[in-house]
């Protein structure tokens, strides 16, 4: 039984590995014929993830009580914002015309910093439950300063220069980022036992993958260049553990609960409490 077990568990890890390396050979093929399909590809799959998240953290928590998922589900919807707008005025897809590389890559900062700190803070915010009033009315208004700051009235510190590269201060922000992460991972260490061993592992493996990407990051020069592949690569891994850990998973204690209280109601009378002859 052992060996069997151990064979399908060999068989599984291949067929996965397998398929990561079919998904990285169609995506490099689609970044040398085209790097903004590749980028809008990556980038969508992670916006669809976060808006995923969102949508199960704040409409299972009444089932699931769960404060960490529901605090880091609000934080997502708005670094799925931000990460929209990146990706629409990513260099030369012309959706929304006037922007430089410089834009996109200063929102790219932005929607990292929103999601580091969010990471770091949403174990010790999950013991300590704040109005979720309160926290939409602080990310929204974290949101439109920044989207204002970098948009509109352009007073974002500078990240990428044409023709030159990334600015100090991108470089710094991304090593801050990953500082951040560190101490996220950190801070779900010493809570790992009230969030669950399987949420703790996913989350601490899709930090240590994010902080890759944004090290990565410190090292292009070009938007289309091998060093951003290889960050948005690590990116889109980032996402799809917090997909099979999160999401999925989520989405089955969802239906469970569902099912449970179906089957309860059809034994039992819902206004009485008393069992069905």
């Amino acid at each position: 039984m052992k060996a069997q077990k151990s064979l399908k568990n060999v068989i599984r890890r291949s067929r996965l590995v397998g398929t990561w390396l079919l998904v990285a050979l169609a995506l490099a093929v689609a970044a040398s014929r085209s790097y903004l399909l590749f980028h809008t590809l990556v980038e969508g799959f992670s916006i669809t993830i976060a808006i995923a998240v969102h949508i199960l953290a704040t409409r299972t928590f009444k089932h699931s009580k769960n404060a960490f998922l529901l605090y880091l589900g609000t934080a997502y919807l708005f670094v799925a914002i931000i990460d929209v707008a990146h990706t629409m005025t990513y260099y030369g897809m012309n959706v929304l015309p006037g922007y430089g590389p410089n834009t996109p890559t200063q929102l790219w900062i932005a929607g990292r910093f929103i999601e580091a700190v969010s990471l770091f803070i949403a174990p010790t915010l999950a013991s300590r439950p704040i109005p979720r009033s309160a926290l939409l009315g602080a990310y929204t208004t974290t949101t439109i300063i920044l989207l204002g700051s970098i948009m509109w009235l352009k007073v974002f510190p500078v990240c990428f220069i044409e023709g030159q590269g990334l600015t100090a201060f991108k470089i710094a922000g991304e090593y801050a980022i990953s500082i951040l992460l560190v101490g996220a991972i950190l801070q779900l260490r010493s809570r790992r036992e009230q969030l669950g061993l399987s949420l703790y592992r996913v989350m601490v493996a899709s930090m240590a993958v994010n902080i890759v990407a944004e090290l990565s990051f410190t090292l292009y020069t070009d938007v289309y260049g091998i060093m951003n592949f290889v960050g948005h690569m690590a990116r889109l891994i980032a996402f799809y553990l917090i997909y099979r850990g999160v999401v999925i998973p989520g989405i089955d204690a969802s239906y469970n609960a569902i099912t449970t209280e179906l089957k309860t109601n059809a034994v039992s009378d819902y206004l009485t409490g008393l069992y069905n002859r």
